[in-house]
């Protein structure tokens, strides 16, 4: 009763969250996919309408475009004249003061040209005289004249009458008897008795320019109830584009209601409700595994769930066509660091939500599904980082392709093709290159390895790596001979032969810190093994997995490389130690812990290959005499007491997978240690 109730406890616990998991991913989704209140129609300037026959439903007006408004605003503006308040009394108190300051006469000239200077005052200031700053902002924006406002009176005055500070200054002096005593005048300072006497008049200037923007039309026309606006078939001009336009916004004013918006998220959270649960489905069936890798899991709800938002955003501000976002960079990510359906299943649920959000739901569909086919194609195996630079160039000639042969098929008129997208495919080609360096960024944030990343682990120059070489050499030859013998059991059963093959090259640099205390280091003759206890020899021994840990936390190798490290030897023991202790302490009863490793057994393929080889080819090394029949029996043996000492039940590898790993291990120790023939000596003539 006990067991049953556990199963279902772990189904439950299992269900749950993965309903959590879709409800999350559904509610991020429909929160941010567009809202269209009414109906919404997909079409554009130049192309067949899709529908029926649509007749007005009620008089509507035929809105004018944003173009069309702003570009009449533009023109109210430009020929707008601001008002300017004239101030008399500046001119009475400027005159008043210069006569005030000069009343006993200007020195070194005749008295008369204190009334001169005061006449000339007068003539300037009855021109108007402006601030120069405003006198030449209204000059830029080419105003020809201005309303002036003198008490009650208002009348228009061209600009080029008027005069600035400036310009008042230089009149000033615009006579005969001014020029020829200019020296001596411009020591008494008259520019500080010229100052604006015509004040702008913001107030009634807003004013006037508010009530002459408020008469523009919002419309050019009407569409009366009962008219067609357009049938199946016919081109979209820009009038029929204006009511077709002017139609929806018609509709969502008048079916704005609470009851339509709620039909629209429930439909909404419908879809995207079925494809997730489809998408979750398939990996209950055929990838149950991911489900015990909760990054792996993230990783692919989150590009399913980042390019709708990023295509409900672009819709919404429209400010670019959806074309230039790089949809198949989802399915590369997801081929990278899982495998192949599941990047296509996952690519194809997310396209088909993005196309609620988009126009054109049938081309968008086929331009993106080819995407992500020749991006996954092309990228079975990512080796090096010319192939992301390939796929950029496959996927946009591919995509252009696709498009173009859409459009043939729907217009008979070649020069009617829309050639502007064909620059966003480029663009989009563009963006796919910065696959590689985000490639690290979601190594980082989810916790995976790529293959790029493997072959640089890879590289015998690697700091770590060479310093095992340097260390311990024979532990080094050891970690190649175990990659190559994993990476090609690996590549039979269809496991990840690169991973092993790096998993393989770290196993062991735990040996680093006691290299001598291990046979492939150790000169001949010399064992320190032979001066401590057996249990100080399994501390050693086992030692090296929680050494070989440090070491990698140090250098920060990635997860996947460390539980190569930690699983190698499983929760297996230190078995000569352990048996010659015994045999020396017969009546005692032995605690086996200090001479066991700490574990886990391997939970993956790639881990129990990795546990196979290491033991094979380091007992390889042992045999007496090589031949077939020794290589089978010790192949064998090794294999067989594994997994009869269940090292291999946490993880998902099969019998038959076991049966091709004995016979590939087998066949290539044959191949290593073959003994080679007997060359004959040339004897000597007599």
């Amino acid at each position: 009763m006990g067991k049953f109730f556990n199963i279902g406890r772990h189904f439950w616990r299992n269900f749950t969250t993965r309903m959590t998991l879709v409800t999350i991913a559904v509610t991020i989704i429909v929160w941010f996919l567009p809202r269209t209140e009414g109906h919404m129609y997909h079409y554009d300037i130049n192309r067949p309408w899709m529908y029926g026959q649509l007749i007005a439903k009620f008089d509507f007006p035929i809105f004018k475009t944003e173009e069309v408004f702003k570009a009449e605003q533009d023109s109210i503006r430009a020929h707008f004249r601001p008002y300017f308040q004239k101030k008399s009394h500046v001119e009475q108190l400027q005159i008043a003061r210069f006569r005030n300051d000069y009343a006993g006469g200007i020195p070194g000239l005749s008295p008369d040209y204190v009334n001169i200077i005061a006449q000339r005052l007068q003539l300037v200031y009855n021109k108007g005289i402006m601030d120069p700053v405003r006198y030449n902002e209204l000059r830029k924006d080419t105003a020809s004249s201005i309303r002036l406002v003198d008490g009650k009176e208002v009348s228009d005055v061209a600009l080029g009458t008027l005069l600035s500070t400036t310009a008042a200054y230089e009149m000033l002096f615009a006579s005969e008897q001014m020029i020829k005593n200019r020296n001596i005048l411009q020591q008494c300072d008259l520019n500080e008795y010229i100052e604006p006497n015509l004040v702008y008049d913001a107030e009634r200037s807003e004013t006037d320019l508010s009530d002459q923007l408020s008469t523009i039309a919002a419309a050019s026309g009407w569409v009366q109830e009962g008219q067609r606006i357009i049938d199946r078939g016919d081109i979209v001009d820009e009038a029929t584009y204006l009511k077709l336009n002017s139609f929806e916004q018609a509709m969502e004013k008048h079916n704005n209601s609470d009851e339509e918006k709620l039909l629209t998220i429930i439909g909404q959270s419908l879809y995207v409700l079925i494809l997730v649960m489809l998408f979750t489905i398939y990996l209950s069936l055929y990838h149950k595994e991911y489900f015990a890798k909760p990054r792996s899991l993230i990783m692919l709800f989150f590009m399913i769930v980042l390019f709708p938002v990023m295509t409900s955003l672009m819709m919404e501000f429209n400010k670019f066509s959806v074309y230039i976002i790089p949809f198949a960079m989802a399915p590369i990510f997801m081929r990278v660091f899982t495998d192949s359906r599941t990047a296509f299943n996952a690519h194809v649920a997310m396209v088909l939500i993005c196309a609620v959000a988009v126009k054109y739901q049938y081309e968008f569909i086929i331009v993106q599904i080819v995407a992500g086919l020749i991006a996954i194609y092309s990228l079975r195996e990512l080796e090096k980082r010319s192939q992301i630079f390939l796929t950029a160039i496959l996927v946009t000639l591919g995509s252009a392709a696709v498009y173009l042969s859409l459009q043939l098929i729907q217009s008979d008129d070649f020069s009617k093709l829309d050639q502007t997208i064909y620059y966003h495919f480029a663009a989009n080609g563009f963006f796919l290159l910065f696959s590689y360096p985000l490639m690290l960024v979601i190594e980082k944030a989810f916790g995976f390895i790529s293959t790029v990343t493997m072959f640089e682990l890879s590289n015998s120059n690697n700091p770590l790596l060479r310093k095992l070489s340097q260390v311990a050499p024979g532990t080094f030859q050891h970690s190649i001979m175990v990659g190559n013998l994993a990476a090609e059991v690996a590549h039979k059963i269809n496991a990840g032969g690169q991973l092993v093959r790096t998993g393989a090259l770290y196993h062991d640099i735990g040996k680093m810190k006691n290299p001598a205390f291990f046979t492939e280091n150790q000169a001949a003759g010399v064992n320190p093994h032979d001066n401590i206890s057996e249990i100080d020899s399994a501390k050693i021994i086992t030692a090296h997995v929680t050494e070989g840990l440090k070491l990698a936390e140090e250098h920060n190798l990635p997860t996947v490389i460390k539980d190569f490290i930690r699983t190698h030897h499983g929760t297996g023991m230190a078995k000569y130690f352990y048996i010659n202790y015994k045999n020396s302490h017969p009546d005692e009863d032995v605690d086996p812990e200090p001479f066991s490793y700490k574990g886990p057994n391997p939970e993956t393929r790639e881990q129990a290959i990795l546990m196979m080889c290491d033991a094979v080819e380091a007992a390889s090394r042992s045999l007496r005499e090589y031949t077939a029949d020794s290589i089978s029996e010790m192949v064998n043996r090794i294999i067989d007491t594994q997994v009869k000492e269940g090292y291999f039940t946490e993880c998902p590898i099969t019998f038959h997978d076991i049966s091709r790993a004995k016979q590939i291990l087998i066949e290539r120790l044959k191949n290593i240690y073959h003994t080679r023939i007997q060359y004959p000596e040339q004897t000597a003539k007599n």
